[in-house]
């Protein structure tokens, strides 16, 4: 059974966790360990989370599956990327699933839950960035109606940074 629940500042440290470990996952082997542990620390520790939730425009949310943490979400409304001609659209900040759970169809409940609320909240559509080299999920984007609209550099150290797809789906 899936439930999908607003996070709250009572959820940062479950937050943390799910972001290191599903961070690490799909991106751990995208630079030197030293690299991606370090960012982690730095972006995903309970505090920073603590901090993120606290801030209204930031809406998590949390995907449990038979009772277990299986992943979780971030959309930011009214957030228009360089170029857009609308302020009413969302940005699709981070969705992430364990792996253990990716074949559960509970990423694909995820993301209808978000466009459906982003919907209601009278967004004119989604954008969000990609690590090109994630095919599965530059996959699942496609499959749902997203397009590659440009390019952006994901900095992950100072040294490397990850090259990433700026995907857009539109409403109209």
């Amino acid at each position: 059974m899936t439930s999908i629940i607003r996070a709250d500042e009572t959820h940062s440290h479950l937050l943390s966790d799910l972001a290191r470990r599903t961070f690490i996952e799909s991106h751990g082997s995208s630079a030197k360990s030293e690299d991606v542990d370090s960012y982690v620390a730095k972006n995903y520790n309970s505090e920073i989370l603590r901090k993120e939730i606290q801030d209204s425009n930031n809406i998590f949310h949390i995907v449990y599956y038979d009772s277990h943490a299986a992943g979780y979400s971030k959309i930011v409304f009214n957030c228009p990327y360089t170029d857009s001609k609308t302020k009413n659209i969302a940005k699709l900040e981070r969705i992430y699933l364990l792996k253990e759970f990716y074949s559960s169809g509970i990423g694909l409940e995820l993301f209808e839950f978000n466009v459906s609320l982003i919907k209601e909240n009278d967004q004119t559509g989604i954008w969000l960035y990609v690590w090109k080299d994630n095919h599965r999920a530059i996959n699942f984007y496609k499959k749902n109606g997203f397009i590659i609209i440009g390019s952006h550099d994901f900095k992950i150290s100072e040294d490397h940074s990850n090259p990433n797809h700026q995907m857009l789906l539109s409403f109209k």
